[in-house]
């Protein structure tokens, strides 16, 4: 059974609603966006994304060479008119995971996807620490079998935390991850938020699961007492 969520990046109108139309009459939930700066806001609700290399703010493959040097192992399926030999190798040699040139054919573009939602599934980021829990579906988080009501900023920090559990991630990846912001050392932006989620997430719970980790960054994990 297919039960990824699919964000397709794509800015022809026509082009979304040919493939909009395809994967969801297979009964797979997409996202859309048109830009990579929409995609990468919409990038927590997806399991693999369907891009163009075309798009009005650059070539797709940018948002996959993010996607792994951060580590995400989301399936990417480039759609795309470029695509010559050494195009498709760039794409390949960037982390895309197939390859599908336009004008496609809708069984075979459902087929791709479907077959690159089977290889990924075992790789999805987790959806639990302790009783902290994310259900994708819903797009909520529960603590303790509490639903956390959480603004939306809030809720693409914990969501970021929760993709890389277990793993120190620096003040600056959250800036540039989260929030977008490349350079700004004067900004306060993630320490406001983690005090903010530590309010709602660890405070009337425990034990506490967001933690500190003193001039590195913060950790989203359970910790046994010494």
């Amino acid at each position: 059974m297919f039960d990824a969520s699919v964000l397709l990046v794509e800015d022809d109108a026509d082009v979304a609603r040919a493939v909009l139309g395809v994967l969801e009459r297979a009964g797979i939930r997409v996202v859309h966006a048109s830009t990579l700066a929409q995609a990468r806001t919409l990038m927590d609700e997806a399991q693999l994304v369907v891009l163009d290399r075309r798009l009005p703010d650059g070539d797709g493959l940018t948002l996959v060479r993010e996607l792994r040097a951060h580590q995400n192992p989301c399936g990417v399926l480039v759609l795309t008119g470029v695509d010559g030999v050494e195009d498709r190798v760039e794409g390949l040699r960037a982390g895309a995971d197939d390859y599908l040139a336009k004008p496609f054919h809708g069984a075979e573009l459902l087929a791709r996807v479907q077959a690159l939602g089977r290889r990924t599934q075992g790789h999805a980021p987790p959806t639990c620490v302790a009783d902290l829990r994310y259900e994708p579906s819903r797009g909520q988080f529960f603590r303790a079998e509490d639903e956390l009501v959480l603004t939306a900023q809030e809720h693409r920090l914990l969501r970021y935390l929760l993709a890389n559990a277990g793993r120190v991630v620096p003040r600056e990846e959250l800036l540039e991850e989260v929030w977008h912001i490349h350079h700004d050392p004067g900004t306060n932006v993630v320490e406001v938020y983690i005090r903010y989620l530590r309010r709602k997430v660890d405070v009337p719970y425990d034990p506490p699961l967001i933690h500190t980790v003193r001039g590195h960054g913060y950790v989203l994990e359970e910790r046994t007492s010494p």
